[in-house]
């Protein structure tokens, strides 16, 4: 019942993406299958455990937003605990295809050397892990490095997704050549997801360097279309008016970091997760 249930939310949200016309009420077989199969992984027992954040990361109205189809080529950056990739693999994995793409480890430095050799043993593990967590072949959950992707993969993806990352690419000064490797990796005409927690418009410049999380719409859309890319779309789906955005300790102030211990922990609960932009750009035909 309960997957049934998540099932059908997930399926309504969905539906609530798409335009408002004739065309759309007669919905073609093809779009109709990949809500359903949408929802078909967003309610799999493999999420049990990340269902509590689908509230904030709203992953069905998300990634319709940012035209995902079961049979793309998707990179995801920086997948992390694999929060998305436990989305995204099971969706394209049956006929397109899912590539995780992590940050070089020596760009992560400045955060100490245990933890750069952290990063490069995820790296090397990603797909072996994921693998066995999913049920999928390892072969078919491939990892490179930001600065390793093999020249066979560029020109050949469908969507680039970048989720809660610039922040940290912008603090460690790698922004430009990480753009730049996503935009030789997209197809002409190939999409461009960007999630970032969101500072208001008038932050002081030293609030905005990435260090406390947060980065400027505005700042963010000049970013990637002088790397090339044409903005489409702006969407508010994961918006939080709530989020004042001006914490001492950033935005890991909020849930579910909680950066303040128990210090006003009712008042961060109650405020949610993050304000976060969500962008979507186009590589030019």
């Amino acid at each position: 019942m309960r997957q049934l249930t998540i099932a059908m939310v997930s399926a309504l949200a969905l539906a609530a993406c798409a335009p408002e016309t004739a065309e759309a009420e007669g919905a073609t077989p093809e779009a109709t299958a990949e809500n359903e199969k949408l929802a078909e992984v967003l309610a799999a027992d493999l999420r049990a455990e990340d269902t509590a954040r689908d509230e904030y990361r709203n992953p069905a109205e998300t990634l319709a937003f940012f035209q995902v189809e079961p049979d793309h080529t998707v990179i995801e950056y920086a997948p992390g605990g694999g929060w998305y990739t436990r989305i995204l693999a099971p969706y394209v994995s049956d006929v397109g295809q899912y590539i995780a793409v992590g940050f070089a480890p020596e760009a992560a430095a400045p955060l100490g050397e245990e933890f750069v050799e952290r990063v490069r043993q995820g790296g090397e593990t990603f797909s072996a892990n994921q693998s066995e967590a999913m049920g999928i072949p390892a072969e078919d959950l491939p990892f490179y490095f930001g600065n390793a992707i093999p020249e066979e993969v560029n020109g050949t993806v469908d969507r680039v997704l970048v989720f809660r990352m610039m922040h940290n690419l912008k603090r460690w000064d790698i922004a430009d050549g990480e753009a730049d490797a996503w935009f030789a990796a997209l197809k002409p005409g190939g999409l461009l997801g960007v999630v970032q927690h969101r500072a208001k418009a008038d932050a002081p410049d030293d609030y905005v360097d990435g260090n406390a999380g947060y980065l400027k719409e505005d700042e963010m859309i000049a970013f990637f279309e002088g790397k090339g890319f044409e903005l489409v779309e702006k969407s508010e789906i994961n918006a939080n008016p709530n989020d004042t955005a001006d914490y001492e300790k950033g935005v890991w102030t909020l849930p579910p970091s909680f950066a303040e211990g128990d210090v006003d922990r009712e008042k961060y609960a109650e405020i949610g997760e993050s304000d976060r932009m969500t962008l979507l750009f186009k590589k030019p035909e």
